[in-house]
C-alpha cells in the first residue's frame, strides 16, 4: 500500500504523541507507603502527602506506635490534609470563591476522579546507615523490611523520607520527615514542609497554571487518634475509631498556660469510656481478655500513652522568615464523623469546600475539647462523656495561615508528632496493683497522668533539637549484624561491629523470655568494644528467648546539648538490632563415635528414611510449602556429615559446631541440584574422638 506524505507525517505526528504520553505516565508516581522504624516512636507515611484512614491496611488502628518495641500500640485512626486558598481560577478558566484539595482523612488524595488533587512526584526512603542485619538460625528476623533507597552518612537524622508532591491548586508541598533513635529523642518524629508556588498541578510539572498569587493560602492537619490498640481489645470496638479520645491544647491563647507549658501543641489521652463500668478505664487496665495471655493478665494499663503535635515553626509570610508565633491561626476540634470529613469530598463541590475553609480559618474554638468534657479540670477523676453524644468521637486540627504565595514564593512550617507516657515496667507495676485493690483509681489516674508531663518533656526536645539545626550528640552506632544461634549446649551470639564509629565503647545483651516483647528484660552480658560473640549459656531447654544487643557510647565523646544532657553514655536502638524469632536449646549431643564403625552403626538416626522429595521445585524454592529436610538425630555435637551417592560421589558436606545433637539437610547438593532419586550414604566423622559412623538413606521422587 502506498503511503503519501501527508499520511507519513500524520503516522509520525500521532506517534509522538502516544510517546510523549507513555512518557508522561512513566513519570506517574503510584502511591507508595514505608515505614520509620529506627525510634520508639514509629509510623508510616505515604507518599501522597498525608496518611488516611485505613490508607495502608484495612483496620481503624495503623501507626503512630509507642513505644514500637511492643505490639499492638498504634494510636493513628487517620489523618487529614487539606489546602486551600480564596479566589482561584484553574487552568481552564474556572473560578471558586474557595478552593480546597484533600488528601485524607478518608479522601485518597492522589488526583484520579478529580477528588482528591495530590499528585506525589517524589519519594524517597534515606538512611545514615544500612539497616543491619538480623538473623536467626539462618533465616532473616527483622520485624520490617525497611526498603532504604538511599544512604547519606552525612546526614543528621537516622531516617528520613523525602516526599514531594504537586497539588491541583499549584501549591507544590515538599515534605522532609526526620526520625532520630537517639535515647533522648527517639520519641518524636520532625516534619519540615515547605509550600511554594510553583503552578505545577500534575505528576510530572506538564501542567501549569498562568503565573497567579495564590491568596488566603491555608494548610490544615486533623488529626484522630485512638490510644491506644492494645487498649481496644479490653474496652470494646469503638474505642479503635477514638469516642472516648480526650483532647486538649498548649498555647492557642484561649486560657492561661503553665510556665512550663509554653509550647504551641494538641494532645490526646485514652479518657473516660461510659459504657465500660466494671472498672475504671483510664490506662486500659488488663484484667482478663481472651486476647492476652494468662500472664499478661495482671491489671497491665494497655493505654497509659499521651501522644500529640507541636508546632516548632512557621514562617511568618513568604517575605519573612521569622517564627510566628502566633500560628497555627486554627486549634479547632471536630467530631470524627463529621460531612466535612466525608470520602467523597470533592475539589470541585464548592459547597463543601466553603464549608471546608471555614473550618480551616475558624480561629482557636473555645473552650478547649477537654475543658468542655470536663470543666473542672479533674482529669484523673473522670465523670463525662469525651464523645459528647457523637458516634465517632472527636479531632482535632492545626490551621497555618492565611498565607499570600506569589509565583515562586513559598512558606515553611515545621512540627513534631510526638508519643510518651508509662514505661512498660511502669504500666505493670501500677495496674497490678490497681488490679490488687491495693491503690485506688484516682493513685492509678495519677500514674497515667506523668506520661502526660513525659509528652511535654519529648515536645521541648523536638524543640530544643530543631534550635540546634539537629547537631545534637550522636549514640553508638549499632552492629552491621547480629547473628543468633540455636545450639544444643548453648545459644550463640555474635556481632560485627561498626569499625568506623570513635564513639563506640561496648555493648550491651539482654533477653526476653517467652516473647520478644515480654515484659521482664534481663541484662546478660556486657562485652567490651572488641569483643564480637557471647554464648548464652544460662538458657533452659524447652523455652523460647530473644536477643538484642545495644552498642554503647563513650560517655566522655558526649558534651550535650540540644536536649540531650551531657556524660551520658548513649546507646543504640534496642529497635536496631532485636530478633523477632526465637531460639532454642536443642536436642543434646549424641555419644561421641568411638572409631568402630560397627558399634555406631545404630545410634545415630535418619529420618524420614525412605524420603519422599517433592516434585514441586519452585515451592521449595521460594520458601513456599513444607521444606524439603532430611533430619539427622543423635549426632555428636561437632561433627562433619558428608553425603554420597551410592557410586560414591560426594554431593554434600555439613559442618555440624552448634553442641546439639540434630542436624538437617535441604535436599540440595553443593552445585545447588535437588537430588534425585536413589540410595545415599551418610558419613558422620566426629571431629573431636575421630570415630565415624556410615549409614544409608533412600530418596524417592
Amino acid at each position: 500500500m502506498k503511503i503519501t506524505k501527508m499520511k507519513l507525517l500524520n503516522m509520525m505526528f500521532i506517534a509522538l504523541v502516544l510517546l510523549a504520553y507513555l512518557s508522561a505516565q512513566s513519570q506517574v508516581s503510584p502511591e507508595k507507603k514505608k515505614w520509620l522504624s529506627a525510634g520508639m516512636f514509629q509510623n508510616w507515611y505515604s507518599s501522597t502527602g498525608n496518611e488516611i484512614e485505613q490508607g495502608r491496611i484495612a483496620e481503624q488502628q495503623d501507626g503512630s506506635q509507642w513505644p514500637a518495641i511492643y505490639r499492638n500500640t498504634d494510636m493513628q485512626a487517620a489523618k487529614g490534609l487539606w489546602i486551600g486558598c480564596v479566589n482561584f481560577t484553574d487552568e481552564n478558566g474556572n473560578t471558586f470563591p474557595f478552593k480546597v484539595v484533600h488528601c485524607g482523612p478518608r479522601v485518597r488524595g492522589l488526583g484520579e476522579g478529580g477528588q482528591g488533587g495530590f499528585f506525589p512526584v517524589r519519594y524517597k526512603l534515606i538512611s545514615k546507615f544500612q539497616q543491619p542485619s538480623i538473623v536467626v538460625d539462618d533465616n532473616p528476623s527483622a520485624y520490617r523490611n525497611d526498603e532504604i533507597d538511599s544512604i547519606d552518612q552525612n546526614m543528621l537524622p537516622d531516617r528520613m523520607i523525602d516526599n514531594i508532591v504537586n497539588t491541583s491548586i499549584g501549591v507544590t508541598m515538599h515534605r522532609r520527615i526526620m526520625q532520630f533513635s537517639q535515647g533522648f529523642h527517639d520519641s518524636y518524629i520532625i516534619n519540615e514542609v515547605t509550600f511554594t508556588n510553583t503552578g505545577n498541578t500534575d505528576y510530572d510539572d506538564q501542567i501549569e497554571l498562568p503565573n497567579t498569587t495564590i491568596t488566603g493560602f491555608y494548610a490544615f492537619y486533623q488529626l484522630r487518634y485512638a490510644v491506644a490498640k492494645e487498649g481496644t481489645y479490653v474496652m470494646g470496638n469503638s474505642s479503635r475509631w477514638g469516642i472516648n479520645t480526650m483532647n486538649d491544647v498548649r498555647g492557642d491563647g484561649v486560657k492561661p498556660d503553665p510556665p512550663t507549658e509554653q509550647f504551641r501543641a494538641q494532645f490526646a489521652w485514652h479518657g473516660k469510656y461510659p459504657s465500660w463500668t466494671r472498672f475504671d478505664n483510664l490506662g486500659a487496665p488488663i484484667w482478663d481478655s481472651p486476647q492476652f495471655d494468662k500472664a499478661d493478665t495482671v491489671g497491665r494499663l494497655a493505654a497509659p500513652q499521651f501522644i500529640g503535635i507541636v508546632t516548632i515553626y512557621s514562617d511568618k509570610s513568604a517575605t519573612d522568615r521569622t517564627d510566628d508565633v502566633l500560628q497555627p491561626k486554627t486549634t479547632y476540634y471536630i467530631d470524627s464523623d463529621n460531612g466535612l470529613n466525608s470520602g467523597q469530598s470533592s475539589q470541585f463541590n464548592q459547597g463543601e469546600m466553603t464549608g471546608q475553609y471555614t473550618l480551616m480559618s475558624f480561629g482557636h474554638r473555645s473552650p478547649r475539647h477537654a475543658d468542655l468534657v470536663q470543666p473542672d479540670g479533674k482529669f484523673t477523676e473522670p465523670t463525662a462523656d469525651p464523645s459528647l453524644g457523637t458516634s465517632g468521637g472527636w479531632s482535632f486540627g492545626n490551621g497555618y495561615g492565611p498565607y499570600t504565595l506569589a509565583p515562586g514564593q513559598s512558606i515553611k512550617i515545621v512540627f513534631a508528632e510526638a508519643a510518651n507516657g508509662l514505661s512498660r515496667e511502669k504500666a505493670t507495676s501500677v495496674g497490678r496493683r490497681f488490679k490488687a485493690g491495693t491503690i485506688t483509681a484516682k493513685a492509678k489516674n495519677d500514674s497515667v497522668f506523668t506520661g502526660r508531663d513525659s509528652l511535654f518533656q519529648t515536645f521541648r526536645r523536638a524543640i530544643a533539637n530543631y534550635q540546634a539545626n539537629y547537631v545534637i550528640p550522636q549514640p553508638a552506632r549499632p552492629p552491621k549484624s547480629f547473628t543468633v544461634k540455636s545450639g544444643g549446649d548453648k545459644i550463640s551470639l555474635l556481632w560485627e561491629p561498626d569499625a568506623t564509629d570513635p564513639n563506640l565503647a561496648g555493648f550491651e545483651i539482654y533477653r526476653t523470655k517467652g516473647r520478644y516483647d515480654a515484659d521482664t528484660v534481663q541484662l546478660l552480658y556486657r562485652a567490651g568494644r572488641t569483643e564480637t560473640s557471647y554464648n548464652d549459656t544460662s538458657a533452659i531447654r524447652g523455652l523460647a528467648y530473644y536477643y538484642h544487643i545495644l552498642a554503647v557510647g563513650d560517655p566522655a565523646r558526649n558534651p550535650g546539648g540540644g536536649g540531650t544532657p551531657a556524660g551520658v553514655a548513649l546507646k543504640s536502638s534496642r529497635v536496631y538490632a532485636q530478633t523477632y524469632d526465637p531460639a532454642f536449646l536443642k536436642r543434646q549431643a549424641g555419644p561421641g563415635l568411638d572409631g568402630t564403625v560397627a558399634d555406631n552403626l545404630t545410634q545415630i538416626r535418619i529420618v524420614p528414611n525412605p524420603y519422599v522429595l517433592t516434585s514441586d521445585r519452585d515451592a521449595y524454592r521460594l520458601g513456599l510449602g513444607q521444606e524439603n529436610t532430611i533430619k539427622f538425630y543423635n549426632i555428636p555435637g561437632y561433627c562433619t556429615i558428608k553425603i554420597y551417592t551410592e557410586l560414591g560421589e560426594l554431593i554434600k558436606e555439613i559442618e555440624h559446631n552448634d553442641g546439639s545433637g540434630d542436624a538437617s539437610w535441604n535436599c540440595v547438593t553443593s552445585s545447588a541440584q535437588i537430588v534425585v532419586s536413589g540410595v545415599y550414604i551418610v558419613v558422620v566423622l566426629d571431629t573431636r574422638t575421630g570415630g565415624k559412623s556410615m549409614q544409608k538413606f533412600v530418596v524417592i521422587r
